[in-house]
Parts: structure tokens; sequence; C-alpha cells
């Protein structure tokens, strides 16, 4: 695996962990079970059969959850804390065997950009959830996958376009995640005024009685 190739694999995965962490195990792991790739030594225990097991049930779990409304967002803010340490983990792990520093600033990385795909998921999600109907909500989720699959063959196939086309990603996150965090700030403060409302209307109505 040649260098080009190397970091296209170890910021790809980071990246798409942060989105789909049961895919891109699973799937990673069944290409290299069925040798049409090679793996870094450190990454070939997902192609052991009860890693692939493990991550497959976990893949058919996050696919219905992904696209309940409410329940993706629970599943996401539950996520925070095992997407971003797997990707940096697999970053890590795909130059384990270069260099220990180098390996270290991978992990560095790779938990850098995880975190950025996640949160920009999450926030995106959130927002989605206000709408009432499930189409939208559905649309988001299939859209999801896809991307993360065009990204995993194009790592693999293409890594130099790849990474041109990750930087692209990262830059619309770095735009994109100011507005909508602010939006979901925006709509907890209105949901909250919402609530009060109701309650000070409830308690109006029983000092009336």
């Amino acid at each position: 695996m040649d260098h080009l190739q190397q970091f296209a694999l170890a910021a790809g995965l980071a990246w798409a962990s942060g989105i789909r962490l049961y895919t891109v195990l699973f799937v990673v792991g069944l290409l290299s079970r069925m040798e049409w790739i090679d793996l870094p030594p450190n990454l070939q225990i997902l192609a052991h059969p009860l890693v692939l097991g493990a991550s497959g049930f976990m893949l058919f779990v996050e696919f219905f959850a992904d696209k309940i409304p409410g329940v993706d967002s629970l599943w996401d803010a539950v996520h925070t804390f095992i997407r971003i340490p797997a990707g940096a983990l697999l970053a890590a792990g795909v130059m384990g065997d270069s260099d220990s520093a180098l390996a270290v600033a991978a992990g560095i990385l790779g938990g850098v950009i995880a975190t950025g795909t996640h949160l920009t998921k999450a926030g995106s999600r959130a927002l989605i959830n206000i709408s009432p109907e499930p189409v939208t909500n559905w649309t988001a989720s299939f859209t999801e996958e896809a991307l993360v699959a065009g990204g995993l063959w194009a790592m693999f196939q293409h890594p130099l376009l790849f990474l041109i086309a990750l930087a692209a990603f990262i830059a619309f996150a770095l735009w994109l995640l100011p507005k909508l965090w602010r939006g979901i700030r925006r709509l907890a403060g209105a949901l909250a005024n919402v609530l009060r409302g109701g309650v000070s209307a409830a308690q109006g109505r029983y000092q009336e009685r």
C-alpha cells in the first residue's frame, strides 16, 4: 500500500466512522475477508468472523434506528462517545506499522475528522426531526448511506480524488456547523418558551378554580 492510499484509508475510515461506524467496520472487514482489499495488519482483525458478526448485527440495528425520527437523534447522542474514538483508533491503526509518532498523529487527526462528520450528521438530523413527517428523515438516512458507500469506493479506487473531495467536505462542514447549532439553540429556546407558556396557562386555570 503506497503512502497516498494509506493516507486516504486513514482519513476515509475516520470520516465514514462519524456517519456510519458499523457500516464501515462490516463492509471493510467483509471485503478483506473476501480478499478484495488488503488491509494493514493492525486492521485485519475486522475480517474475523466474530467481529463481522458483531458489526453486522449492529449495522442491522443502526439501519432501522437511524430511520425513526427522535430515535435517530438519541442514537447519535449515545454514539458521540463511540464514533469519535473509533474513528481515531481506525486512523491510527492504518498507520500503526509505519511509525509510532505517525500513528499517534493519524489518531489525533482521525478523531478530529470523525468529530466533524459526527457533529454535522447529528446536528442536521436534529433539525430535520422538527418535521412531523418521516419522509425527510428517511431521505437523509439513505443519502448518508449512499455517501458512505461512495466514499468507501472512492477511498480504495481513487484515493487522490477522495482526499480532494474530503477536503471540500471538511470546508463545507466548517461553514455549516455553526449554522446548525445556532438553529438548534433557537429551536430549544422556542420550545422552552412554549413549555413555559403552557405551564403558566395551566397554573392560571388552576388558580381560577
